[in-house]
C-alpha cells in the first residue's frame, strides 16, 4: 500500500526506484526540491518515509534541501527519527529469531540503518530543533519511541531537551511521564 503522489519523482523516491529519480533529476535538476500537491513532501522527505538509504544518500549528494517542510511542517529529520518497524520486518524479525539469532541481526541492521539515516541528515544540514505543527522536534519523536540509538546522535547535535511542544511538554517531560529513566537521564545530562 502506502501514499499516492501525484509528483512522479515523489513516487519514485517513495517506492525506492533510484533509476527513475535519476531521470527525473536528469531532465529537470530543480525537481529535486519539488513539493508534492497532496502533502507537500519533497522527494528526500519521501525517501525518508521509508528509510531508502541509497535514494537518500544520492539526493543529499545533489544538494536536496533538507530542511523543507511539508504541510504538517514536518523535516525529513522528524520522518527519519518517526520511522518504525514494517510489519513485515516484524514478521520477518520473529520468524527468524530462533534460528540461529537471524532475526536479531536483522533488528539490529534495521536500527543501524535508521542511525545511518538520521546521522547522514545531520551531517546534510538538517535543522535538529525544527519543530512541526504540533510542536515536536525530532527529539520529541524520538523520546515517545523510546529510541535510545538516535537520543544521543541528536543530543550531539545540540537537539534542544527543553523545547515544549503545543501541548506545553519537552524531551524531557515525555521521558518522565513514560518512565523511560535511562531516557530521562541522557536528556538531563544534555542540560
Amino acid at each position: 500500500m502506502g501514499i499516492l503522489y501525484s509528483e512522479p519523482i515523489c513516487q519514485a523516491a517513495y517506492q525506492n526506484d533510484l533509476g527513475q529519480v535519476w531521470r527525473w533529476i536528469k531532465e529537470d535538476s530543480n525537481c529535486i526540491n519539488v513539493q508534492d500537491g497532496f502533502n507537500g513532501d519533497t522527494p528526500l522527505i519521501c525517501a525518508c518515509r521509508r528509510g531508502h538509504l541509497r535514494i537518500i544518500s544520492f539526493l543529499l549528494r545533489r544538494n536536496a534541501d533538507v530542511n523543507l517542510k511539508n504541510q504538517k511542517q514536518r523535516t525529513c529529520l522528524h520522518y527519519a527519527v518517526k520511522k518504525r518497524f514494517t510489519f513485515f520486518d516484524y514478521l520477518l524479525i520473529i520468524l527468524l529469531m530462533p534460528v540461529l539469532l537471524i532475526g536479531y541481526f536483522l533488528m539490529v541492521s534495521k536500527t543501524k540503518q535508521n542511525e545511518v539515516l538520521v546521522r547522514m541528515l545531520l551531517n546534510a544540514g538538517a535543522e535538529v530543533n525544527a519543530a512541526d505543527c504540533y510542536g515536536c522536534t525530532a527529539l520529541h519523536y524520538a523520546c515517545e519511541m523510546k529510541n535510545q540509538t538516535l537520543i544521543p546522535l541528536l543530543l550531539e547535535a545540540h537537539a534542544d531537551p527543553t523545547i515544549k511542544n503545543k501541548h506545553g511538554e519537552s524531551s524531557l517531560d515525555i521521558a518522565r511521564r513514560l518512565k523511560f529513566s535511562q531516557i530521562e537521564l541522557m536528556l538531563r545530562k544534555a542540560l
